[in-house]
């Protein structure tokens, strides 16, 4: 299975230039050599490319409406048949979305824009998918949509995947605004402990379902930054649904030791191999909750 680096890559610059595919494979940007979605349905799409493939594919630089792949005939680049969410390519751009993974776009030639090269291929730097819709494209048949944002720089995070493993992560985790979905990027330990509880909430169970991929967000008990200076390890970590997300970060309710929910009803499900710190609970007691 291919390796994917979800992030920037290090030496490659915003506006970079690429005279080929391979280029752009060798450089570790995009490492498939035909297919504009790089990535899979297990782990996410990593990277872009706008080249002109698709008609219904809108650019105003930082904004991208992106055309999902599938029903393409590549000799007139029209669509002959409606696309499906579940294409490898389609699915992985879902994952992105619902994870909060960073995805490379990079331009191309033959992409009509202002911000494509005259010849080759220009890096486009780091965008977040913020919502997915269908809807029947300018040949008349159903497409599958992306509306990805450009990320300010100093979001740029690192994440590598081999067969779903996050392996690094080069600067802490940021959250990005977004009009659809709040997303909440993902760290190696905050991914671990979603995935821990396949994406259910520990106080509800509730768990978010869009085709197939789970949402959930993972909550500090211990607020990082000033002035808590919480660690982003397991041991702060929860995996919660955005509202009980919301209603922990705003001390609407807290927990005990025996991890009983304070101010509202019910408790928090910890698996034998979460261990949770005392110290951050009571600090939460303390600190944040505020319904005592």
């Amino acid at each position: 299975m291919a390796k994917y680096t979800f992030g920037e890559i290090q030496g490659i610059r915003e506006g970079d230039y690429f005279e080929n595919r391979q280029a752009l494979r060798a450089a570790g940007i995009h490492l498939a050599t035909q297919a504009g979605i790089d990535g899979n349905k297990q782990v996410g799409a990593s990277s872009i490319i706008l080249n002109g493939g698709y008609v219904d594919d809108y650019d105003n630089g930082n904004e991208v409406l992106y055309t999902g792949h599938g029903g393409n005939d590549p000799n007139s680049k029209r669509q002959t048949s409606n696309q499906s969410w579940e294409a490898r390519g389609n699915k992985a751009l879902i994952v992105s979305e619902m994870h909060g993974l960073p995805v490379r776009v990079t331009r191309g030639a033959e992409h009509k824009s202002p911000y494509s090269p005259k010849k080759g291929y220009k890096y486009g730097g780091l965008f977040t998918v913020i919502d997915h819709f269908e809807e029947v494209g300018k040949d008349g048949f159903l497409i599958c949509r992306y509306r990805l944002v450009k990320q300010p720089a100093e979001n740029n995070t690192q994440l590598e995947d081999e067969q779903g493993a996050y392996n690094t992560v080069v600067e802490p985790a940021k959250r990005v605004p977004a009009t659809v979905l709040r997303i909440v990027r993902d760290t190696k330990i905050s991914r671990f402990i979603k995935e821990m509880y396949e994406y259910k909430c520990q106080v509800c169970d509730t768990r978010i379902d869009v085709l197939g991929v789970g949402y959930a967000e993972a909550a500090h008990i211990k607020p990082l930054g000033s002035p808590h200076n919480g660690s982003d390890s397991g041991d702060n970590v929860i995996c919660l649904c955005p509202n009980h997300h919301v209603m922990l970060d705003k001390g609407a309710f807290s927990f005990d030791d025996d991890f009983n929910c304070i101010g509202i009803p019910g408790k928090l499900v910890v698996k034998d191999a979460h261990k949770i710190l005392p110290a951050n609970l009571s600090y939460h007691r303390e600190c944040i909750f505020i319904n005592k």
